[in-house]
C-alpha cells in the first residue's frame, strides 16, 4: 500500500502564522505537524508516500523532509494549484497510485492536519485482505455536528451526513481513509458541492452504496489541528500527554520510550484530561452561559 498526505489549503484560520509557511509545517508540541501523519504511515509499514500541498510555501516541505531517506521513507510531491476540496486534491495522486505488477493500487490517505494516536498497522493489514472498497476510521466525539457523521446500523454504516444539525450518532469520520484504486474513477464522476468543492464524504458514500466500505473505531486520541488556534493548542496538549512526544528525528519511538510512556505516572487518559481542561476554559463557560 502507498500513502498520501493531503497538505493543501491556505491555512487562513491560522493566519498570520501561515503567512510565512504552510500550515502543516507549524509546530505541534515539539515536532512539525507533518511529522505525525508521516509517522502514522511509517508505523503501519507504508513507506512510499506522496505529499500534496498547495502552491504557497510548497518548497518548505522539500527543505524539511527532502526525499525522506533520513526517515526510511520515499517521499514525492505534488502541488494542488487551486483549492477544490479534499477529493479534488486526491485526484492528483492518480499516477502515483497506478497499479503495477507488484502493487495493487491501494492507498492510505491522511489529512495533513490530523494527528492520531492509534497504530493503524492491523487496519492496513485487514484492508490489504479486503477484496475491494474502502475503510474509514471513526471516533466518538463531544461535538459530532461539526464533522461528517456516520449513521450506523449494527456493524454497517448506512450513510455519512456532513455536519448534521441532528447527528445520527456520536461518532465523527476522521481524516484517515483507505481506498482501492477505483477511488480515482469515483472522484472523476463527482459534481462540486454547494461550496464548489469535490467532497470526500461523497466518495465515502459512493463506497457505502456499493456495499464495500468497512470501518474501524479509533481508541486513542484524534487531534484536528487546522480548525483554529484552540484546536492547534489542544493537539499539542494531546501530544504532550501521550507517547507521541517521544517521536524522534528519524520518525521512530524507541521501545524504551514507549514503555516509559505506558507505565506509572505517564499512563494518562488523554481524552478525559482534555475534557477537564475544555470544561474549565473561558470559551466553554461563555458558550454555556456559566460566566
Amino acid at each position: 500500500m502507498k500513502g498520501i498526505i493531503l497538505a493543501g489549503g491556505t491555512g487562513s484560520r491560522l493566519f498570520p502564522l501561515t503567512k510565512v509557511t504552510n500550515k502543516h509545517l507549524l509546530s505541534v508540541y515539539n515536532k512539525p505537524m507533518i511529522y505525525y501523519p508521516l509517522f502514522a504511515l511509517k508505523r503501519a509499514g507504508i513507506t512510499d508516500i506522496l505529499i500534496i500541498s498547495g502552491q504557497g510555501h510548497a518548497g518548505h516541505f522539500l527543505e524539511l523532509l527532502g526525499r525522506g531517506s533520513q526517515f526510511g521513507l520515499n517521499i514525492s510531491y505534488e502541488v494542488q494549484e487551486e483549492a477544490g476540496g479534499i477529493a479534488q486534491a486526491l485526484a492528483l495522486a492518480k499516477d502515483f497510485a497506478k497499479p503495477t505488477n507488484d502493487y495493487d493500487g491501494k492507498i492510505c490517505v491522511i489529512l495533513g492536519d490530523n494527528i492520531i494516536q492509534d497504530d493503524i498497522s492491523d487496519a492496513a493489514t485487514s484492508f490489504q485482505m479486503q477484496p475491494r472498497g474502502a475503510k474509514i476510521f471513526i471516533k466518538k466525539v463531544e461535538n459530532p455536528q461539526s464533522y461528517g457523521v456516520p449513521e450506523i446500523d449494527g456493524n454497517i454504516i448506512k450513510k455519512i451526513i456532513e455536519k448534521p444539525k441532528n447527528p445520527p450518532s456520536s461518532f465523527a469520520v476522521t481524516g484517515v481513509y483507505m481506498y482501492d484504486n477505483q477511488v480515482f474513477d469515483i472522484v472523476s464522476s463527482l459534481k462540486p458541492s454547494k461550496r464548489g468543492e469535490l467532497e470526500i464524504t461523497d466518495v465515502n458514500n459512493y463506497y457505502i452504496e456499493q456495499g464495500s466500505l468497512t470501518y474501524d473505531v479509533m481508541q486513542g486520541f484524534w487531534g484536528d489541528c487546522g480548525e483554529s488556534f484552540d484546536s492547534l493548542l489542544t493537539a499539542a496538549q494531546l501530544v504532550q500527554m501521550s507517547e507521541l512526544k517521544y517521536l524522534d528525528e528519524e520518525l521512530d519511538i524507541s521501545e524504551e520510550r514507549l514503555h516509559q510512556a505506558l507505565r506509572g505516572d505517564e499512563k494518562v487518559d488523554v481524552q478525559k484530561e482534555m475534557l477537564k481542561k475544555e470544561r474549565t476554559s473561558r470559551k466553554y463557560l461563555m458558550e454555556n452561559n456559566l460566566l
